[in-house]
């Protein structure tokens, strides 16, 4: 647990929210009382894709799903030939 004065806590927001991110508490004081407390959100309150983004298991992109335009795909192809002309690329 981290302690922090007001005043270093105004200079600083961001780092101090960086570390309740990941999991620190801090406690926040006002001529040494403590007068509040950082903590990390509950885990139930975090989506699933936020919680492995924090422990940088995943990269969250930078659109959101529902905003994509998806075109479909005109002509087949044929699998069996791709992957023979993959194949022959690569020899």
């Amino acid at each position: 647990m981290k302690s922090v004065k007001v005043s270093e806590l105004k200079a600083n927001l961001s780092r101090y929210l960086r570390m309740a991110a990941q999991g620190n508490r801090i406690v926040v004081t006002d001529r040494d009382e403590p007068i509040a407390q950082i903590v990390p959100p509950d885990a139930d309150d975090i989506r699933w894709h936020e919680r492995l983004a924090r422990a940088g298991t995943l990269h969250l992109g930078s659109q959101q799903l529902r905003d994509l335009k998806f075109s479909s795909i005109r002509s087949r192809a044929d699998i069996q030939e791709s992957l023979r002309a993959i194949r022959e690329d690569s020899a």
